[in-house]
């Protein structure tokens, strides 16, 4: 049987995976991966550990994006980009993943006054990009590819958020594109990258409680990884996601990417300053 469980953005689901559900082997649970900057942050509500968690794997974890603006606005070279004041980037609404990556991106590309506009859904950000109410935009491959951004001409490309780091997307390639990371000036800024790279990548898990037995909790991580490559388990995603292919995370890669995320206090700390509303830090 299916059970949807609302609240917290899956810290209720979490909560009552970890101190509730019977370790059988029986009871999985399907959890967006925010649980975990949720725990690392320090966030209220959190009544799990993230590292005694059984991870089993997730569908999709290679993304790539890129930041753009648009041709109108005359800012085709990053010496341009930095001289400009005031470029309105449409954004996710305040801590969604797409304002992090928004406010992320202006810091280090060092644009001066940038002008970060949240709120907006997928669909109204593309909306808003075309008729010219945000100059710029972190953009999903998806989106990029939708509008024909690219053979179209109708954006200035700048730079790539690579997920995982040196994760480049092929049909981009001859964009030459730099690493957002390129222009981190020091191993605090490395070390906050490492970070958002980490949470975006967990992507949604497939998890068991702890104390689960290993013999089941193989039992299942082997299914997980036949189902991923199973061709037509391949062929029914790209029906449902309109041709794009699965990029799985398997288990134990996904628990190694969750133990390797940085916990220390000063870049919690910084993370928190860009997923607020305060003014971005200065370098």
């Amino acid at each position: 049987t299916f059970q949807y469980m609302a609240g917290g953005g899956g810290r209720r689901a979490a909560n009552h995976l970890y101190t509730n559900t019977r370790p059988d082997g029986l009871t999985l649970f399907r959890i967006s991966s925010s649980i975990v900057p949720y725990a690392v942050l320090g966030e209220p509500g959190v009544q799990y550990d993230i590292d005694k968690l059984i991870y089993l794997g997730t569908t999709e974890h290679l993304l790539y994006y890129l930041f753009n603006t648009r041709v109108e606005a005359g800012l085709n070279t990053l010496a341009k980009l930095r001289a400009a004041s005031g470029v309105r980037i449409g954004s996710a609404p305040v801590g969604h993943t797409g304002y992090i990556h928004s406010r992320l991106t202006a810091y280090l590309l060092d644009m001066k006054d940038p002008k970060i506009i949240p709120g907006y859904e997928n669909e109204d950000l593309d909306v808003a990009f075309a008729r010219g109410e945000v100059d710029a935009q972190v953009a999903s491959t998806g989106t990029v590819i939708e509008h024909d951004l690219v053979n179209k001409k109708l954006v200035d490309f700048h730079a790539a958020i690579e997920i995982p780091k040196g994760r480049k997307d092929p049909r981009f390639a001859h964009l030459n594109l730099p690493d957002i990371e390129t222009f981190a000036k020091s191993e605090k800024e490395k070390r906050l990258l490492n970070m958002m790279r980490a949470f975006r990548s967990v992507g949604t898990a497939l998890l068991l409680p702890p104390g689960t037995p290993k013999d089941r909790v193989d039992i299942l991580k082997e299914a997980v990884r036949r189902t991923h490559t199973d061709p037509a388990f391949i062929n029914e995603y790209r029906k449902l996601t309109g041709g794009d292919e699965p990029t799985p995370l398997m288990p134990d890669e996904q628990a190694k990417v969750v133990r390797e995320i940085p916990r220390d206090a000063e870049t919690i700390d910084l993370f928190k300053k860009f997923a607020g509303t305060g003014p971005l830090p200065s370098r």
